[in-house]
């Protein structure tokens, strides 16, 4: 089943706004900033299905246009369902010239037999910054369901002036690797990317690096979290771990100060 999202933020007289919005069942997006005193946008992904099912597609395209913020947020863990052939995802984000945008979704759980591949291709202007990232869990564990999947891909391509910047390519498929042999997960459970990308040249990326890896230091006994700085203005979080909670609200915590620095809206 095709699943269609697209969202296009605007910015009018200081502040982002929803210009256009169109979704298929089973999406739903709701508005979640009103609170918010910093005139961004804040949207949540709602879904009236329990998960991903065998041969859905989802197609997800989001434009900000120039000035404009925008913070997708998910409602929930996304579960992958027992899968004959396969579920795809594929997003595309466009961002104009000073905008702004972050992902941070729930965890993925796959459950047996699942097979799912995932691309995103984002294209992002000048004077603009990135935040987004992935979590797979190993499964449902409490029905001993670890790393029973056929296949998960997570594919993400970033460009800028129409070429390739950042390439990340995370492939888990336990018939043919080894999910705990080294230099995989090892004796973890779970995994998460976390890609910060900026076009600013005002970005102290050295500063936000150590800002991380202090507050990487206090879960040290639940994750192991390392970060790999970009030639660019940009860095790749990675972390191990034997719970997506965990994990998500630091990624979420990440997400805050990143998204402070955009100070246009």
């Amino acid at each position: 089943m095709d699943n269609h999202l697209k969202i296009i933020a605007g910015f009018k007289e200081g502040e982002s706004f929803v210009k256009d919005l169109y979704v298929t069942l089973p999406f739903r997006v709701v508005s979640v900033g009103q609170r918010k005193k910093d005139k961004k946008l804040y949207q949540m992904v709602m879904s009236s299905s329990p998960g991903i099912l065998d041969g859905d597609h989802y197609h997800l395209d989001i434009k900000l246009e120039e000035k404009s913020s925008l913070q997708l947020q998910s409602q929930s863990y996304q579960r992958l369902f027992n899968m004959r052939d396969k579920a795809l995802q594929d997003m595309k984000v466009t961002m104009e010239d000073n905008t702004s945008f972050a992902y941070v979704p729930h965890p993925i759980v796959p459950h047996e037999d699942s097979n799912f591949t995932s691309k995103a291709k984002i294209h992002i202007g000048k004077n603009s910054q990135i935040i987004i990232s992935e979590i797979i869990t190993c499964g449902r564990k409490h029905y001993g369901e670890v790393f029973k999947l056929k296949r998960f891909q997570n594919l993400m391509e970033i460009y800028h002036d129409d070429k390739l910047v950042v390439k990340d390519n995370v492939v888990i498929e336990p018939d043919l690797i080894p999910i705990s042999s080294i230099g995989n997960l090892e004796q973890y459970t779970h995994q998460g990317t976390l890609i910060f990308y900026s076009t600013k040249e005002d970005v102290d990326k050295n500063g936000l690096i150590e800002q991380i890896v202090e507050a990487a230091a206090q879960y040290i006994e639940e994750m192991e979290v390392g970060v790999s700085a970009m030639e660019d203005n940009g860095f790749v979080v990675r972390a191990l771990g034997h719970g997506g909670e965990l994990m998500y609200n630091f990624f979420l915590y990440i997400q805050e100060i990143l998204w402070d620095l955009d100070k246009n809206n």
